[in-house]
């Protein structure tokens, strides 16, 4: 997928009629507001006409006619700028009053993306794009959104780092809708003939390495976040040497609920508690090989996770597939008492990462037999023009000539690798956690 976003001339020509629906029910707004005024403008009108002056009256009953004169004329004022005020914002495409008017429904989407391009999900990263920055600008474009996130009850399942992709994201939030009987704060399930068909609208806008596959309507005190029963990841690897046996055996230590402070990246800011749950550890292979190797999966169920910590114990396991490490190294990990310090090392990368999916109560994710063809069509057309750079990138490396040399020089890289390594549990330490939350309370002390 690339980075292209947005749509070309014929797609712009379809979002356009998709916005019809919308701002024909804001004309139609604005058209019972200008007969409202009119009424009261006739209302005052008949009242002035019974209004009988005589020659003998004071100034004060002269005051008053003046004034219900001058009230006709500021409502025939009012009705004019408001009907060229409504019909410019229609024009410009800002119905913010209108559209708060316009019935809505909370709902859940749940979304793919291919992050390699992006700083991560969350939009307060510092840097740009990310997917929900783009998600957003979907939104905004096909008018299915008014008001902040706040307004809006916005949440979402999990951050995902930069690189790190999703087929089963899922957020929350109100969204416009078709049927009435959704308008205000009922949010929750029902009749969808004749909703919007939010998949198909939303994946015409978005850039092509973004998919909406599907959404669900749900009762407005559920959370994207914290009505979540878990989360399901995996983290994909080519066998290559690696002993997997010793992996797998090594991963098993993970099961269960243990404190992670060692296998993560720590945020003493945020964070206070790092025991999580780990469900179950899979490691199994695909379907997918390349000459020799054998391209592996690990897939970790767990009710939450701290920040990089699939991350870090997927390092670890391999320092362990290759043999640097004994599998025993995860419960020293494990033992804060023993090893209240996270040794130094480096995570393992962020590309072959997935958020496989996020799993949830009497939540079922649909979307219209035209919306599931389109994308159907879309995610077989990504995945033969990935093929295709594949295949440039494998011819590269049949052009390329191996020597004698070139192996022997690859062979004394690798014993020179080997005996230069220094084990986890020598190497120099991370601060704890202790140590970082004191510098962090003197520091707001200082401020203050």
């Amino acid at each position: 997928m690339n980075g292209t976003a947005g749509c070309d001339t014929t797609a712009t020509s379809s979002c356009e009629m998709d916005l019809s629906e919308v701002l024909q029910s804001e004309i139609q707004y604005l058209r019972n507001k200008v007969k409202e005024l009119e009424s009261e403008n006739a209302k005052l009108s008949a009242l002035l006409s019974n209004c009988h002056c005589q020659q003998g009256n004071d100034a004060s009953s002269t005051l008053e006619s003046r004034g219900l004169v001058e009230e006709v004329g500021r409502l025939n004022l009012g009705c004019k700028e408001v009907n060229m005020r409504k019909t410019k914002e229609i024009n410009s495409g800002h119905c913010t009053t209108a559209m708060l008017d316009l019935p809505k429904r909370y709902v859940a989407l749940k979304i793919m993306y291919f992050g390699q391009r992006f700083y991560g999900f969350a939009s307060e990263a510092q840097m740009d794009p990310t997917v929900e920055s783009e998600v957003f600008k979907a939104l905004d474009k096909t008018r299915l959104i008014f008001g902040n996130k706040k307004e809006l009850q916005y949440s979402r399942c999990g951050r995902t780092d930069k690189g790190v992709s999703s087929v089963g994201q899922v957020i929350a939030l109100y969204l416009r809708s078709n049927l009435k009987q959704f308008k205000g704060n009922n949010g929750c399930c029902g009749e969808n003939v004749g909703e919007i068909d939010y998949v198909r609208v939303l994946n015409k806008v978005l850039p092509v390495d973004i998919r909406v596959l599907g959404w669900s309507p749900v009762p407005i005190d559920f959370s994207a976040r914290f009505s979540c029963l878990s989360r399901v990841y995996k983290y994909f690897f080519w066998r290559g040497n690696l002993d997997v046996m010793a992996m797998e055996t090594a991963s098993q230590k993970f099961v269960g609920e243990h404190d992670f402070r060692n296998f993560c990246k720590m945020d003493a800011a945020n964070v206070h508690n790092y025991r999580r749950h780990i469900i179950s550890f899979e490691m199994f292979p695909c379907n997918e090989s390349f000459e020799s190797d054998q391209l592996w999966v690990m897939k970790i169920r767990g009710s939450a996770f701290l920040w990089h910590q699939i991350r870090c114990m997927v390092a670890v396991l391999f320092l362990i597939g290759q043999g640097f490490e004994s599998p025993n190294v995860i419960d020293l990990l494990l033992d804060i008492e023993r090893m209240p310090r996270k040794p130094q090392y480096i995570m393992a990368p962020e590309i072959p990462l997935v958020l496989q999916c996020c799993e949830f109560e009497g939540v079922t994710f649909f979307c219209s037999s035209d919306a599931k063809q389109a994308l159907h069509e879309h995610l077989v057309r990504e995945c033969l023009s990935y093929k295709v750079q594949a295949t440039i990138f494998h011819e590269a490396l049949l052009s390329f000539s191996s020597t004698e040399y070139d192996n022997d020089v690859m062979k004394t890289r690798t014993r020179r690798k080997e005996a230069s390594y220094v084990p986890l549990m020598s190497r120099p330490t991370e601060p704890s956690y202790e140590e970082r939350r004191t510098k962090l309370d003197a520091r707001i002390q200082t401020r203050e």
